[in-house]
This record gives structure tokens, sequence and C-alpha cells, in this order.
């Protein structure tokens, strides 16, 4: 190295992780990329591969929000159809009469 010549920091890219963890917990068959190229990002960086690394981190990026976009909405028609469906039998056993 010459002297005054300081070595390029590597750039800081975020691997999108967390939200690749907590996406599978909603909606794993899409977390399951998301989470593949998150761990790929750390790797590409390393090797100098900022292009790469950044492609990777959108992709898990991408993934992820599908992922937490799918299980939320599946989660708000789940719980929609339970509510309905408590409700329709309140509704159906407070009108009939049962004789015994």
């Amino acid at each position: 190295m010459q002297p005054g010549y300081q070595s390029p920091q590597p750039q800081q890219i975020n691997n999108n992780m967390t939200m690749s963890i907590v996406a599978i917990f909603l909606f794993w068959p899409l977390a399951i990329p998301a989470i593949i190229n998150a761990s790929k990002v750390n790797p590409l960086i390393q090797q100098g591969d900022y292009a790469g690394a950044q492609a990777a981190a959108a992709e898990s990026k991408k993934w992820s929000k599908w992922a937490l976009i799918v299980g939320i909405v599946w989660l708000v028609i789940v719980l929609v159809c339970c509510a309905l469906g408590g409700l329709a039998g309140i509704m159906g056993g407070a009108s009939s009469t049962s004789s015994y």
C-alpha cells in the first residue's frame, strides 16, 4: 500500500433478514426466497460484488413484502370469517328454542 492511500470501506447494504424472518411467520412460501436472498447479501459484499449484493437485497425486500402482504390479508380474512361465523352462531342460537 502506498502512504496516504486508504482502502475503500465496504458499502453497508441492508440485507432485510429481520423482515424476512418476520415474514416467515405470516406466509412461509414467499418468505423462503426472501431468506435465501437475504443470506446472499453479506458474502457478495465481502467478495466486492456490490451490484450483486444490492440486487439480492432488493429481491429479499420484494419477497418479504409480498409475504407480509399475503400473510396479513390471509389473517384478516380468517379473523373476519371467524367473527362472522361466531355471530351467525349467536344469532342462530338465540332465535331457536330447544325443547328437551
